[in-house]
């Protein structure tokens, strides 16, 4: 699931060049989020590049004055409406959209709405994930103590069994 929010912006100043506007976007991929920043221009050449390939809403005019609150503000809510109804419209994200906002890899999970029940898409998700190891042991586990060593490992053993013998009780 991915959702993008664009809560703010800010005006940057340049000596080679006239100042502009920066907008602040915020996405969230399944859980994680991250920001970026992104000039009206960069919008406007996403757009060129999408409507070739999907159906795209409108954008936000392009000749408006940068120094008024008001209408950076209307610009601003324009710019997020343009992009969470790209989301909300298309089912498979062009990979322009994605590199556009760093998003490197989406998991390809099914709309909650084509969807039958909750219990299946958490069935889905939880069948992705990979594990680490958890537990590293210095010598082999599964080799028997040394003769001359009386005591038993007492963690290794409880971790073996607690392990591959979860079933059986401790006597």
């Amino acid at each position: 699931m991915m959702e993008v929010y664009m809560p703010s912006f800010r005006y940057e100043e340049s000596d080679l060049e006239r100042g502009y506007t920066v907008f602040r976007i915020e996405v969230l991929v399944n859980g994680r989020r991250h920001f970026v920043e992104k000039r009206y221009s960069e919008f406007h050449a996403l757009h060129k590049k999408l409507k070739k390939n999907i159906k795209t809403p409108e954008m936000p005019s392009k000749h408006v004055r940068n120094w008024i609150p008001k209408v950076l503000e209307q610009r601003r809510q324009g710019l997020e409406s343009y992009l969470q109804t790209i989301i909300y419209e298309n089912e498979e994200l062009p990979r322009i959209f994605l590199d556009f906002l760093n998003i490197r890899h989406l998991p390809s999970l099914p709309k909650a709405e084509s969807c039958c029940s909750i219990e299946e898409i958490e069935s889905e998700e939880t069948s992705k994930l990979s594990h680490q190891p958890v537990l590293l042991f210095l010598r082999d586990p599964y080799v028997l103590p040394k003769a001359n060593d009386l005591t038993a490992n007492v963690v290794i053993e409880g971790v073996l069994h607690g392990i591959f013998y979860p079933h059986l009780q401790t006597s």
